[in-house]
């Protein structure tokens, strides 16, 4: 049996016995689950009231590792299922696991209308850019100009802004970092999951099997170093080319969706 590190985070929030994890050599996303772990950590979460919902995809697979209350949905469902859930019981804390793929795609519906009715539930975003799990598609997000394994020559299509999308949409607090800026990371985390409302956390991966190998970064420490000059903290900065925005992006108060449901049951159960 391989070595897997272990400390108070991995043997207080993760299940031992399903590691080592799955992900290829090199992957973020174990990067940004124990990014999540900590953060949860940090936030005090109650494991005996929290639950994890996944999706379908590579990220979504951090279910099966994280030692909690965890459900692993169908594609593009997780924030339906979780929708769900924090009607029945708005007593437990919630938090959805997605991809690019499985929320940008075929789950973009229930994003934004989770959004718009800002249901108390925190969604961590794993955005790698790619379909890693089904041979290197392109995705949503997928970067102008990329090789894909659809997109040969290019991908043609401009990206995707999920954290755009979510503040339109009507989000609470909206935040991204990347799997470089860990600290940053574990933060803005931990702070999505105490907001009350939807709180949307795009965490930046990096697949350097597919969408790293096809695009000139051969290595995972190339892809890391890339973030760490993409992502710009500085609100007043400049993006050059490929940068975009990291930290606190939206941060608002309203109306939370399940609170004003029970609220308007009891109500109307009392005439």
């Amino acid at each position: 049996m391989p070595v897997f590190p272990t400390g108070d985070i991995i043997d207080s929030h993760f299940r031992t016995s399903t590691l080592p994890h799955i992900w290829c050599p090199g992957c973020s996303h174990g990067i940004v689950t124990r990014a999540l772990a900590q953060a949860l950590d940090n936030a005090d979460a109650d494991k005996d009231r929290t639950v994890l919902v996944s999706g379908i995809g590579c990220s979504s697979r951090a279910t099966g590792y994280l030692d909690y209350y965890t459900i692993h949905t169908t594609h593009g469902r997780a924030l339906a299922v979780a929708t769900g859930l924090k009607l029945a019981r708005p007593d437990l804390r919630v938090v959805v696991i997605s991809g690019d793929g499985d929320t940008g795609a075929i789950g973009t519906s229930h994003l934004v209308h989770a959004a718009r009715r800002n249901i108390d539930l925190t969604l961590v975003c794993y955005v790698n850019n790619t379909y890693g799990m089904t041979g290197g598609q392109g995705a949503p997000t997928t970067q102008c100009g990329d090789i894909t394994s659809t997109s040969p020559f290019g991908h043609l299509e401009r990206p995707l802004d999920l954290c755009a999308l979510s503040q339109a949409a009507g989000a609470a607090f909206v935040a991204r970092a990347t799997a470089w800026h860990y600290d940053l990371l574990v933060r803005l985390i931990a702070k999505g999951i105490e907001k009350k409302g939807f709180a949307v956390v795009e965490a930046v991966s990096s697949c350097p099997v597919y969408a790293g190998r096809l695009n000139g970064q051969d290595t995972p420490a190339q892809m890391l170093f890339a973030m760490r000059e993409q992502g710009v903290s500085d609100p007043g900065a400049a993006l050059g080319a490929g940068q975009f925005r990291i930290g606190e992006l939206w941060d608002v108060e309203a109306p939370e969706y399940v609170e004003t449901y029970h609220r308007q049951a009891r109500g109307r159960a009392g005439r």
